[in-house]
């Protein structure tokens, strides 16, 4: 618990249990907690249907089909231009992103936060990592799959994910220079993870507090 307001933004690779360790920081530092919630607050600045988020989230390859939309994504009362740019899709999200942090304490689950909020105070960009094996075994249990077809999948989605990031910040998705922490999460567990990362971030709390004085 601290009475400053913090923003903690998780990356993570697929299978490393990094939501769920960005869910229990936000339980342990009594924070707004935003992953696909955040759709729901970009969907209702927009105007446009939370599935048409829901589908080109975090995901490159949504850019080939920005220009080929068809009907079914329109809600009742929007339609989409024929030429609306994916430029104006990510800054639908910044906006609601910066709306969040401005509220309150809260905990941001990708979607490029850490760029977004990148001058906001007491913001702390952790990564999460786990060893490969691990994540095979998370992602071939959650998709009821063989591990050949997990080690696919994270693959695949990865390759996505890091075009994403990349492309908006001008870092490098992974990279340990584009965090403030980064953390392999089969060394402590998730549980273990969580609170090495909460600890880290009441001392760098403490650290800024005394820099001030």
């Amino acid at each position: 618990m601290t009475d400053q307001k913090i923003i903690i933004i998780v990356g993570r690779q697929l299978g490393s249990g990094g939501r769920v360790i960005a869910k229990r920081l936000a339980e342990i530092f009594s924070c707004s907690f935003y992953d696909k919630e955040l759709l729901n607050l970009a969907a209702k600045e927009s105007g446009f249907s939370e599935q048409f988020f829901e589908q080109h989230d975090e995901h490159w390859r949504f850019f080939k089909s920005l220009f080929h939309m068809h009907a079914q994504h329109v809600s009742d009362n929007n339609f989409y231009p024929n030429r609306f740019s994916q430029e104006s899709l990510f800054q639908f999200q910044s906006e609601a992103i910066k709306k969040a942090a401005d509220a309150g304490s809260c905990v941001f689950v990708g979607r490029c936060a850490d760029y977004i909020l990148r001058d906001y105070p007491n913001t702390f960009n952790i990564f999460v990592t786990a060893d490969l094996s691990d994540r095979i075994r998370q992602v071939s249990n959650r998709h009821e799959c063989d591990e050949e077809t997990a080690r696919k999948i994270i693959t695949r989605e990865e390759d996505s994910r890091s075009s994403y990031y990349n492309y908006y910040t001008g870092k490098k998705w992974g990279h340990s220079q584009s965090y403030d922490l980064c953390i392999n999460s089969s060394v402590l567990g998730l549980e273990g993870t969580a609170e090495m990362i909460a600890q880290f971030i009441r001392d760098g709390l403490k650290a800024k507090t005394e820099e001030e004085k």
